[in-house]
């Protein structure tokens, strides 16, 4: 009846994981689509500066433009300049004559890339005599055409709106690449939201078997970070690192789905049989976690498996499955045995009542309760007191409820 029991709440577990992974796989399908929708629209206004001191060549410009856009001008650097500051979304060229008293063609370019206009700005510069110092400077400058006075109508139209439309299309895509490194940041952290989900769900399972685990792994989690955020203990960790080392401390008793009932949630001392058996949640954890192919090309899958497999092994080598010894066991699986044990003494269980914080703090040093690296003791209790204060609300909520 039991292994029967057990295949069951198997069978929920991976019902639990598909339900999660298809959220994800349905939020990241519907909010990618939208790539797909992206349109190259027109402006609903195209503008062009011309910044010419000659009313008569203004002219010519203005007719040769004015069906495709609204036109406006300058006679002067100064006012040009002026007008392409206060206005620089609204342009989508710059005719520029070389020859401007007060301010040349050249002298503008110089302040327009100086202040960085020239990037963002397609500008031609109109010259009657092409000056082979005066062309270089200017494409230096990054002038993208020079047009040659006599202006020819129809060639100057057709060459300016090539790249005007080049221009609009590079900047087009830009934006398009910058907006969708945005959403896709943030599906990516709605996923690890979602991740994260799927690994409390996980947990969540084991509540139906075992009372005490739901707030159990909440602690674990916030201990397991807190040790390697705050000591010298982690200091070799990423942050990314410590984050999926946390996520996964969540899931370091995921085997106990496994135990039966009358040896879980017995309220008394196991008999070695019993121990026997409640010693293999370990690898059945690990054996629960890689058949579960969502959690796979996550990055806390490997910390996920070596910390349910290991976080009962201990410093002297005397601890299981494995019997590892010293550095043989690695750091996250160190820090969440003692935040495990730490736990379990500072809360209730089925099979004893709570020590008092002087009684935990005595047992693990006097190393009652297992053997941990003397470097991990230190760092522990130089933050103990700071980690002791989520046991308050805790110890609050047994005396009211025990009123």
């Amino acid at each position: 009846m039991e292994k029967q029991e057990n295949i069951w709440d198997i069978f929920y577990l991976f019902i639990v994981a598909f339900t999660i992974d298809f959220r994800v796989k349905f939020y990241y399908y519907k909010n990618m689509k939208q790539y797909n929708m992206y349109s190259l629209e027109e402006k609903t206004e195209k503008t062009i500066l011309i910044i010419d001191n000659d009313a008569v060549n203004r002219a010519i410009l203005r007719k040769t433009f004015s069906d495709l856009y609204t036109i406006r001008e300058e006679p002067s650097g100064y006012l040009g300049i002026a007008e392409m500051l206060n206005n620089q979304q609204l342009f989508s060229a710059v005719l520029l004559d070389v020859e401007i008293p007060g301010m040349s063609g050249i002298e503008i370019l110089r302040h327009m890339k100086q202040i960085g206009l020239v990037d963002s700005l397609p500008v031609f510069l109109i010259t009657a005599e092409q000056q082979e110092h005066v062309v270089k400077e200017a494409y230096d400058l990054g002038v993208m055409d020079i047009i040659e006075k006599p202006v020819i109508p129809y060639l100057v139209r057709r060459r300016v709106q090539s790249v005007v439309e080049l221009f609009e299309t590079r900047k087009f895509l830009h934006e398009m690449v910058e907006t969708q490194k945005v959403e896709l940041m943030n599906q990516s952290n709605q996923i690890l939201l979602l991740n994260q989900g799927m690994i409390e769900a996980l947990a969540t399972a084991i509540q139906f078997r075992d009372a005490e685990s739901g707030g159990h792994v909440n602690r674990i989690f916030e201990i397991t970070r807190f040790i390697l955020e705050n000591t010298d203990f982690g200091k070799d960790l990423s942050q990314t690192d410590i984050n999926n080392i946390a996520l996964a401390s969540i899931m370091h008793d995921v085997g106990k789905i496994a135990i039966p009932d009358a040896v879980l949630t017995k309220p008394g001392k196991l008999t070695p049989e019993e121990f026997e058996i409640m010693k293999t949640h370990t690898t059945k954890g690990v054996g629960l976690l890689e058949n579960i192919p969502q959690l796979q090309n996550n990055e806390f899958y490997e910390y996920a498996c070596d910390i349910a497999w290991h976080h009962h092994e201990r410093w002297d080598g005397k601890g299981y499955p494995e019997g590892l010894k010293g550095d043989e066991i690695t750091p996250w699986s160190q820090v969440v045995a003692l935040a495990d044990v730490y736990d379990a003494l500072s809360c209730k269980r089925v099979y004893k009542s709570a020590f008092s914080r002087k009684k935990v703090i005595e047992m693990i040093w006097a190393g009652q309760c297992g053997a941990f690296n003397p470097r991990l003791i230190d760092c522990f209790f130089s933050v103990e007191g700071e980690i002791s204060k989520m046991y308050r609300n805790l110890e609050q909520e047994e005396e009211s409820t025990a009123v």
